[in-house]
């Protein structure tokens, strides 16, 4: 044992080679009082490692190359794979297997990055975005992603190994090793390579709010988990109480591991509302600090985003006004009320929006519930935003939760029309935030994305099913498709039939003319400093008026419909004389094409002028003087 009185600040865990026939071993096991590597295929016997300090153990092993398989031997009798596994090539059951990370020739010494305000983001699950289900079968799509959509960002759901063969990703048990099936710790970072190859950056997300319940051995280590506290998806993780400061530099290692080893530009943080952690020093200003750390070593940009319900500003507030220093969060809010003012569903947590206003609301200030009273929660909820810069809020019509989480993984595609659907786009792709596509969104995918798991435990697997159906209570759906079966994995995949299909080509070309107008006019963008909005609305047409001005470039006005049914409308508009720019009536479908496309205007004094509005119009208009 040795004398140190502090946790250092960092450690290398897990297998590390230190040259071609020599590896080092790191691991937390304070339960253990023995423990020793064993390896895989071999006649040697198992080599015991040395205790140190916080119950780590650590021990060189000769003779052995990349590729070994091994576990540990604790207490002479327990087989478990490494926690700090980098690869689990037969599951995690499985052995693990030693990886050299020096081995890979990256080609994007040259990439730094982007500012975050630059990110159009595009979420994918690996195993449905191409039939093949590959990390390398993503490669051939990034040009058509890049050029023929526009997108700056991919965001891969959880790639860390989970049980079986598919799985949204969310129940991981091994955090540093990249999911088997989809191509490991090489296919992955062919595709991260090529994504800077081709001007994309890449979002990893993260689960550290719980482990999966399959395959998740830390516990036979250490204390990793709590019973002070409960989440939804199982275990909380033990982050405030005895022995837990190694549980978080477990985890905060985690997130510096996949920005140097595998060059990810940004983390998004699964629901960090269940993350729990009353140490004076948040878990979470300790991942921002550790990445941002890493970041700066690099001489890239990399940010941390969360996925929160609380509505609170602090998450991505500086730390020197009492914040937690991170750099975006999404924003549910967003989704939910235009969500609702599309679909007018209002069960379940949906019965706090679905009024036009709200939307205004959540476009101007990011949010809707700023501190008053939620009647889903039946409290008082959020807070303001308006001290937040526009990037640092992600929004979206859709992504995997708000799609896989009902009963029968609906996209808007078959909730609402295609020109629904345009709006719904331009609402998002032209909001002063971060907008993210879901896979597919930008065609109008009809496939669902359902919820799916492989696990290998019968009662894990009914347990699942019945918690689904509680799940959906609120709702009232029934005839849930089984998450175990194959079929309901099969049914979520893409089916793109872009050169057939005249829709999807619209479709796809009003997506690139939205995210072009964005990327090319500054004030259809986050806007940076001095950036204004005002919104106005009519209520009968339940049209949104939005006038957004920059810095640089011409203002714009955008008149956003949320009617099914054409109308007249006498609307006030601020002055100028307006261009038309882009109208979602050009993409046409079949019984909109009678319908004239908008003038440009000329108004004085911010005259009403009235408006023969189709349903869900999209109009752009930019300023000409």
């Amino acid at each position: 044992m040795g004398n140190s009185k502090t946790l250092p600040c960092r450690l290398e865990l897990g297998a590390s080679c230190i040259n071609a026939s020599s590896v080092e071993f790191r691991v937390w096991a304070p339960k253990a009082h023995s423990l020793a590597v064993k390896i895989i295929g071999s006649v040697r016997e198992p080599i015991p490692l040395s205790q140190e300090s916080f119950g780590y153990w650590k021990g060189t092993v000769q003779d052995i190359s990349p590729g070994t398989r091994y576990q540990y031997l604790l207490n002479d009798t327990i087989e478990r794979p490494d926690p700090a596994s980098r690869s689990q090539p037969d599951g995690v059951h499985g052995p693990s297997e030693i990886i050299d990370p020096l081995a890979f020739s990256w080609t994007d010494r040259e990439w730094r990055g982007m500012p975050l305000e630059q990110y159009i983001i595009y979420e994918l699950h690996t195993g449905t975005f191409t039939p093949e289900g590959t990390f390398d079968a993503m490669i051939n799509r990034l040009p058509y992603l890049r050029e023929q959509v526009g997108i700056t960002a991919i965001e891969l759901l959880p790639v860390a190994q989970c049980p079986g063969t598919r799985n949204w990703g969310y129940d991981g048990a091994h955090l540093f090793a990249p999911q088997n099936n989809y191509g490991g710790p090489d296919g992955l970072k062919r595709l991260v390579d090529a994504c800077h190859a081709a001007g994309l950056a890449v979002i990893m997300d993260v689960v550290y709010n719980h482990l999966g319940p399959e395959g998740n051995y830390l516990g036979d280590f250490g204390p990793y988990f709590t019973d002070t506290y409960r989440t939804p998806w199982g275990s909380a993780i033990n982050y405030d109480g005895p022995e837990s400061d190694p549980v978080r530099h477990f985890v905060i290692s985690n997130a510096a591991y996949w920005t140097h080893e595998y060059h990810i530009d940004a983390l998004r943080l699964d629901a960090i509302h269940g993350i729990f952690d009353f140490s004076a020093k948040h878990l979470l200003q300790d991942i921002g600090e550790a990445v941002h750390a890493e970041g700066q070593r690099l001489n890239r940009q990399v940010h941390v985003i969360a996925e929160s319900d609380l509505n609170d500003a602090r998450i991505i507030s500086p730390i020197s006004r009492g914040g937690y220093g991170l750099d975006g969060q999404w924003s549910d809010d967003f989704h939910h009320t235009l969500h609702t003012v599309l679909t007018k569903e209002h069960k379940g947590y949906y019965e706090d929006f679905g009024q036009l206003k709200d939307l205004a609301k959540a476009i101007r200030e990011g949010v809707v519930y700023t501190g008053q009273y939620s009647p889903h929660r039946r409290r008082k909820h959020g807070n303001s935003f308006k001290p937040c810069s526009p990037e640092q809020l992600v929004v979206c019509a859709q992504n995997h939760d708000q799609i896989g989480n009902r009963a029968q993984g609906d996209r808007l595609s078959s909730l609402v029309s295609f020109e629904a659907l345009k709006v719904a786009n331009a609402t998002v792709l032209l909001s002063p935030y971060l907008p993210l596509l879901f896979m597919g969104e930008e065609y109008g995918e009809t496939a669902p994305f359902l919820y799916f798991i492989d696990h290998g435990d019968a009662a894990l697997i009914e347990a699942v099913r019945q918690g689904r159906t509680r799940e959906f209570a609120a709702f009232g759906w029934t005839d849930i498709p089984d998450p175990y079966s194959q079929e309901t994995f099969d049914r979520s995949k893409l089916r793109p039939s872009l050169e057939t299909n005249p829709q999807q080509q619209a479709h796809v070309q009003w997506c690139q003319a939205l995210i072009h107008l964005r990327k090319s006019v500054p004030a259809l963008g986050t806007g940076g400093k001095g950036h204004k909005i005002q919104i106005g609305s009519h209520a009968k047409s339940q049209l949104l008026i939005i006038h957004r001005r920059a810095k640089q470039g011409p203002d714009a006005l955008m008149l956003l419909g949320f009617h099914h049914k054409a109308s007249l409308a006498l609307v006030k508009l601020p002055p100028g004389r307006w261009e038309n720019t882009l109208d979602s009536g050009t993409f046409p479908v079949s019984d909109q094409k009678e319908l004239l496309p908008p003038p440009n205007l000329t108004i004085q004094n911010a005259e009403r002028v009235t408006l023969q509005l189709p349903p869900y119009p999209a109009w752009i208009f930019l300023k000409a003087d």
